[in-house]
């Protein structure tokens, strides 16, 4: 479609831009001049805003949005491909002609449609196509897996999504399966997204074995470009904490709901994971093993030549989950009570009534 066309639809999407958001972003609602919603992708929460009064044009114009915690933004034919998942632009555009009641275009027959050629496997593109065919998690095995592992403060997290049945090959020969999965995001400090993190998890619920993982030999695995990126909770300020796992970082939120976290995944991208320019104190989550130990010091000393404080969380068990799991969420509480700096406590904790 010519850019010319695209522009126009955009524009008298504008024109009932509140209709719009209802139709899409229907897990959202009206706040003064805005339509506030977790993100493109109709998930609840208030970090996207979308201006539904403004100029004809422009930054300001009607229909424009901005995610917060993100640094995503767009117009409402974007809020339309995200919300339903879309990749052809084709189809985008059909959807936005149904939606104003606009006569589709007519194609010779003879023609034929032009589809985007495969993202190769494991690229950023692959990465995108399966985030943007997930969905929220709310109400799926995603969250029904992460309450499992004791984790409740599910509040910031659009970086994570529910694919109901994602490929898995175990190896280049292996027959394909499908199972259900956590999709995480991978993003860059500007939100841009450059990767995607599978957890494939067990549609019989929750084992002692698995821990509601899949039962195959690699559950978890990660595509796209990883390097100094990271699955993030939260918008980045002067204070955050990093670790390697995404449970173990939500586990910390349970007790620390307001301070940005990201997860970087493994021990290795920990080490090399880049910082916000307005971060003065770095919060290190680390695992109880040598991979991070080794994260740890390297991060440490990343940190201070970067003239960013460096505090160290140390877990009494393996890792944060394990300690809400079996020691519960006041011994975790507590313990990360001890550790971080008292104004930290009382600007991120939620202390026990």
């Amino acid at each position: 479609m010519p850019s010319r066309d695209a522009s126009e639809l955009a524009s008298r999407l504008a024109q009932h831009v509140e209709a719009v958001c209802r139709r899409y972003l229907s897990s959202g609602r009206r706040v003064g001049r805005y339509w506030v919603v977790g993100d493109a992708r109709n998930t609840p929460g208030r970090s996207m805003f979308v201006r539904l009064k403004g100029s004809d044009f422009g930054k300001g114009a009607a229909g424009k949005w901005t995610d917060a915690a993100t640094g995503e933004h767009g117009d409402l034919l974007d809020v339309i491909r995200e919300s339903l998942g879309l990749i052809d632009f084709k189809d985008v555009a059909d959807e936005a002609r149904r939606f104003l009641s606009v006569p589709q275009p007519t194609y010779d027959p003879a023609e034929r449609r032009v589809r985007a050629a495969p993202a190769a496997a494991g690229s950023t593109e692959a990465a995108r196509r399966l985030v943007s065919m997930s969905q929220p998690i709310s109400r799926t095995l995603v969250e029904r897996y992460l309450r499992a592992r004791g984790i409740t403060a599910l509040h910031e997290t659009a970086s994570l999504r529910f694919h109901p049945r994602c490929y898995y090959r175990p190896d280049d020969y292996g027959p394909t399966e499908t199972w259900p999965a956590m999709i995480a995001s991978v993003t860059d400090l500007k939100g841009k997204l450059t990767g995607a993190h599978r957890t494939w998890l067990d549609p019989d619920g929750f084992s002692e074995t698995y821990l509601g993982r899949a039962p195959i030999d690699t559950p978890r695995r990660a595509m796209g470009e990883l390097l100094g990126h990271a699955v993030r909770f939260g918008l980045a300020c002067d204070v955050m904490a990093a670790g390697e796992g995404i449970e173990t970082m939500l586990s910390e939120r349970s007790v620390l709901p307001s301070m940005p976290m990201i997860a970087a995944l493994s021990a290795a991208h920990l080490s090399a994971v880049l910082f916000p320019d307005t971060l003065r104190r770095l919060y290190i989550a680390r695992d109880n093993d040598p991979a991070g130990d080794g994260a740890m010091t390297t991060l440490v000393e990343r940190a201070k030549s970067a003239g960013i404080e460096a505090v160290v969380l140390a877990p009494q068990l393996g890792d944060f989950n394990e300690d809400l799991r079996l020691l519960g969420l006041g011994a975790l509480r507590e313990a990360l009570r001890a550790q971080i700096a008292p104004q930290d406590v009382a600007r991120f904790m939620v202390l026990a009534a």
